[in-house]
């Protein structure tokens, strides 16, 4: 399966992601991607690439000029940037001109672009005006966008937009998000970072502050990624193709940049967590009960296995494994459900065959077979259900309709 892996150590920004998915196309495509933005109708904007070199790695920075000089407001590490982004007074409309979401919809109809990547950019600054209405209390549509609405993040979003219907990757996948630390200065004072509308969209996307002060990750980079990234993880088993760098404009002693990775995944492995608990002091109907509600919580598997525990009393070893992005619904779901006072987390690989269920006829009538491949095996059986309900009406054993059956 072609898949995308987002490396963000540095957080991200419209830019850095353009220029990391830049280097992922090959040379035709490149030429054909600079023709189609610059190509776009974006108002007085001409996109270009350049090398760019941060800690001896040599990446692409994408450089947005807007009527003939680059701006700079909407870098990740630019210390005025949210001044800028709310500032009101008039001597800086020329740069930081103030549309509505609906200014923005229209613009983008306008563009010479396609329907669905058209569709993409919209609901990315859809993302973003619910945010900024939330932060600022207003409804979405009294919502007017300063930097994001400036024509540089206009060609950030739709560049970005475009390469990743260029690449066609059929899922994308992504790091936790290193959002910086401290806080930046606006118009109407210091905000902590993640600033407000950043962190309202990265709700329910694993985040972390490393040692780097300053804001590393910009609302349009933060909504970029909540559109397009399927799940925040470590990377999965991938077999790497190509990869590439998109460079910041500021220097830090850790490499400023985003590193994409594009490759082929296997769709018979994925990392999953496993937790598991003891429990000497649940009832059964309680356990039960917990283990359905485990299930409701999005728990791939979840099963028991009979302990002996301190002071020789038996238990249960409660174990439970579910996906990343199902982590913090499972972990409440077992501290509510049952009486443990602790869990212990694991990471592996999860391995398993294909899986299709299949409808077939018989002399009992319709009836569903799951089938099973991979690894080189093949394997199909009767659903049970539908096999009890058979012999539930004919008064035979579902050994008997098996014996009939084959």
């Amino acid at each position: 399966m072609k898949t995308i892996y987002l490396d963000l150590p540095m957080g991200a920004a419209g830019d850095m992601l353009s220029a990391a998915l830049f280097e992922l196309l090959d040379e035709n495509q490149k030429k054909e991607f600079l023709n189609e933005i610059n190509g776009a109708g974006i108002p007085k904007v001409s996109v270009s690439i350049e090398p760019s070199i941060k800690c001896g790695i040599t990446g692409t920075h994408f450089k947005v000029v807007v009527d003939g000089q680059e701006e700079e407001s909407h870098d990740h590490h630019h210390e005025h940037h949210h001044e800028e982004e709310h500032q009101h007074d008039h001597e800086h409309e020329h740069h930081h001109h103030h549309s509505s979401l609906h200014d923005i919809e229209h613009l983008v109809n306008d563009l010479k672009i396609s329907a669905d990547v058209k569709k993409d950019v919209i609901e990315v600054y859809n993302l973003i005006a619910q945010a900024e209405s939330h932060a600022h209390g207003k409804p979405v549509t009294d919502i007017h966008f300063h930097e994001v609405g400036t024509m540089d993040a206009v060609a950030d979003i739709t560049a970005v937009c475009l390469l990743i219907k260029k690449i066609g990757a059929q899922e994308i996948f992504a790091s936790p998000v290193n959002v910086g630390s401290g806080h930046v200065h606006c118009a109407h004072g210091i905000l902590p970072v993640p600033a407000p509308a950043t962190a309202y969209i990265l709700k329910d996307v694993p985040v972390y502050s490393g040692h780097i002060t300053g804001e590393l990750c910009t609302p349009t980079g933060a909504a970029l990624l909540k559109h397009f990234v399927k799940d925040f993880i470590n990377m999965p088993p991938i077999k790497m193709k190509t990869i590439g760098y998109g460079m910041g404009k500021k220097d830090f002693e850790a490499a400023n940049c985003v590193r994409a990775i594009l490759g082929e995944r296997n769709r018979d492995a994925e990392e999953v967590l496993e937790f598991s608990c003891n429990l000497d002091d649940i009832s059964a109907e309680k356990l039960s009960f917990a283990m359905e509600q485990l299930f409701e919580a999005g728990a791939l598997e979840v099963y028991t296995i009979p302990v002996v525990m301190k002071k020789s009393r038996p238990g249960h070893l409660l174990c439970v494994m579910c996906r990343e992005s199902d982590k913090q619904k499972v972990l409440t779901a077992m501290f509510k459900h049952t009486t443990t006072l602790g869990i212990r987390e694991n990471r592996s690989n999860r391995y398993f065959l294909d899986r299709e269920i299949q409808t077939v006829q018989t002399e009992f009538g319709d009836i569903r077979v799951k089938k099973a491949h991979g690894f080189g095996v093949t394997r199909s059986k009767y659903e049970y259900e539908d096999l009890a309900a058979i012999a539930r009406k004919t008064d035979l054993s579902i050994e008997e309709i098996l014996e009939k059956l084959n």
